[in-house]
Parts: C-alpha cells; sequence; structure tokens
C-alpha cells in the first residue's frame, strides 16, 4: 500500500491508502476525495481527474502519452506538472505521493 495525500486549491488535505496496481484516480474515488470527479472512469476522455503531481514526483512516472497530452491541454488551470490521475499507477515507489488539485474542481 502507497500513502497519498491530495490537497485542495484550498488546502484542505485527504490522506488515502492507495493498493500497487489502481490509478491515483481511483485511489481518490475509493476514498471520496472531492475534487476528483472521474466523469470519464479512468479512460482518459476528459480531464475531471486532473492534478498537479508535486515536483519531487513527477520523474516517478512515465511521461504523458499523446491522448494524455491532448486531454490536459482541455483542462483548466493547467501547469507543467499536471498530469490526468486516471494515467497515474500506483506503485510502492509512490508511498508519500502529494496530488495538487486544480482550483476549478474544489469540492464547494
Amino acid at each position: 500500500m502507497a500513502k497519498i495525500t491530495f490537497i485542495e486549491a484550498d488546502g484542505k488535505e485527504y490522506q488515502v491508502e492507495a493498493q500497487e496496481g489502481q490509478s491515483v484516480m481511483q485511489a481518490a474515488m475509493d476514498n471520496l476525495v472531492p475534487g476528483i470527479v472521474a466523469e470519464c472512469g479512468g479512460f482518459a476522455s476528459c480531464a475531471t481527474c486532473h492534478g498537479y503531481v508535486d515536483e519531487a514526483w513527477t520523474t516517478k512516472f512515465p511521461a504523458p502519452d499523446a491522448g494524455e497530452e491532448g486531454m490536459i491541454s482541455c483542462a483548466f488551470h493547467v501547469r507543467p506538472n499536471s498530469r490526468l490521475t486516471c494515467q497515474l499507477k500506483v506503485t510502492p515507489a509512490l508511498d508519500g505521493l502529494v496530488v495538487r488539485l486544480p482550483v476549478s474542481q474544489t469540492s464547494e
């Protein structure tokens, strides 16, 4: 299990335990993290699971493929560390991962 911390734009934090092999998005959904809507169910055909991978963790993931890059370009408040969390697979090496959520995905 890897612990992942999701941080909303207002600073509210949610720490969850994620199973190896599941997506970061699914870990958020399983733990009812607000701000991760996942309308497409993890098929990278929307950007409602958009998150900012903490800079210390960006090299732990493969680069986004063309499909993910295309969806990210349609998201609001894109940054260089923007990723679709549905495309990020949990591994034991991700224990401690921090993902911040864009202001456009606040829970209120």
